[in-house]
C-alpha cells in the first residue's frame, strides 16, 4: 500500500476536512469581529469533491478523517457526507468537531451515518464566561449535545478547552473534575495565532507546564504513553483509576511537528500542509481541471513533500496566516 510521506520521513496519516467557513459562534480566539465574508458557493467542494479527494487521500494511507469547518453542522445534510466517506475502504476512524450547537437533536443521525466519535468546543462551564467566550449564551445546550453523543456511542467523546490568561485559566482544574465525572476525553490547548483581530499576545498563553501543575494539584495525573507518537496532545489518566483523561496540547510551548502526520483540506479545496502555512494549494483547480486520478495523485504527493518542518511560532520574524481557524479548519 502506498504511504504519503514527506521530505523528512514522516508518514501522513491523518487528513483534516472543513466543510465550510461558516460558525455560529463568535469565540474572540477565532471570531472577534464576526465572520469575514462567505466564500462564493461555486468556491466550496461539493459533497462528491470531497469523496472524491478523501477516497485518493484514504488510497494513500489517510487512515484518519476529522470533518472541521468552521461549524460542520452547519452544512446541510451532513450526514450524507458522513455516510459517503464512512463507507470509503481503508479508513479506521472518522470524527468530527463541532460547538454542540445542534448536536443534541442530530447524534443519533451521524452515528447511524458512520461517524465514529465527536470532539465537542467547552471552553468554559460557567455560563458567563462561556458567553463571553464564544459570544452565545448556550451552554447548557452544549452540555445536552455531549451527553446526547455518548448516548448513542460517539465515544469516546473529546472535550476541547483553549485555555486563556484572565478568562478561564482558573476552571481547569474543575474542567479535570467534569472528565472524571462524566468519563470524557478532556483535551485542553494552548492559545495559538489564529484569530481573525490578530489581537493574539504571547502573555495569554497558558503554556501546557502550568495546565498540567494545576491539574496534578488536585487529581495527580499518571503518563498514559511514555511517547506519544504522532499524537498532538500528551495523555494523562487519573492516578487513583476515576474515569475520563486529560490530555494538554501544547503547540507553542511544546512544539510537536517532529512527529506530525498530519494535511489539511479546506472548505474551498485548498490543501495546507501546516496549520500556520503561508501558502496553500489548490486541490480543487486540479479536481475540476478533469485532471487523471493519477495526476491528482501526483499533485497530492507533490504537496506533501512541501511540508513545513515546523511551524514559526517562536520564530522572530513569524507571522500570523491570514486565514483565521474558522477558515482553515481545525
Amino acid at each position: 500500500m502506498t504511504i504519503l510521506k514527506d521530505s523528512y520521513g514522516r508518514a501522513i496519516r491523518d487528513l483534516r476536512v472543513s466543510v465550510t467557513d461558516r460558525c455560529n459562534f463568535r469565540c474572540f480566539y477565532c471570531l472577534p469581529h464576526g465572520e469575514p465574508p462567505a466564500a462564493p458557493k461555486e468556491m466550496m467542494l461539493s459533497y462528491e469533491e470531497i469523496e472524491y479527494a478523501s477516497e485518493i487521500f484514504v488510497a494513500l494511507g489517510i487512515e484518519k478523517i476529522r470533518l472541521t469547518g468552521g461549524e460542520p453542522l452547519l452544512r446541510r445534510d451532513i450526514e450524507t457526507l458522513v455516510r459517503k466517506v464512512a463507507a470509503l475502504p481503508g479508513l479506521h476512524d472518522l470524527a468530527l468537531t463541532t460547538n454542540g450547537f445542534t448536536l443534541a437533536e442530530r447524534a443519533r443521525g451521524l452515528k447511524d451515518a458512520g461517524l465514529n466519535r465527536v470532539t465537542i468546543s467547552i471552553d468554559s462551564l460557567k455560563p458567563e464566561v462561556f458567553k463571553k467566550m464564544t459570544g452565545v449564551d448556550v451552554l447548557d445546550r452544549v452540555l445536552e449535545g455531549v451527553r446526547a453523543a455518548q448516548r448513542v456511542g460517539l465515544t469516546p467523546v473529546k472535550v476541547n478547552a483553549v485555555v486563556v490568561r484572565g478568562h478561564n485559566e482558573d476552571e481547569v482544574a474543575d474542567m479535570a473534575a467534569f472528565a472524571r465525572e462524566h468519563d470524557v476525553l478532556m483535551r485542553f490547548i494552548e492559545f495559538m495565532p489564529l484569530d481573525s483581530g490578530h489581537e493574539w499576545s504571547r502573555a495569554d498563553v497558558v503554556s501546557g507546564r502550568e495546565i498540567r501543575a494545576t491539574i496534578n494539584e488536585r487529581f495527580p495525573l499518571v503518563p498514559v504513553h511514555t511517547e506519544r507518537g504522532a499524537e498532538t496532545a500528551s495523555r494523562y489518566r487519573f492516578a487513583d483509576g476515576a474515569p475520563g483523561e486529560i490530555g494538554i496540547i501544547a503547540p507553542v510551548t511544546e512544539p510537536f511537528c517532529g512527529a506530525c502526520s498530519r494535511i489539511r483540506l479546506t472548505a474551498d479545496g485548498q490543501i495546507r500542509t501546516c496549520l500556520f502555512s503561508k501558502t496553500e494549494h489548490s486541490l480543487r483547480d486540479r479536481i475540476r481541471s478533469n485532471a487523471s486520478r493519477a495526476e491528482i495523485v501526483e499533485y497530492i504527493e507533490s504537496v506533501v513533500m512541501k511540508k513545513e518542518p515546523r511551524h514559526y511560532i517562536n520564530d522572530a520574524a513569524f507571522e500570523q496566516p491570514a486565514r483565521t481557524m474558522s477558515l482553515i479548519g481545525g
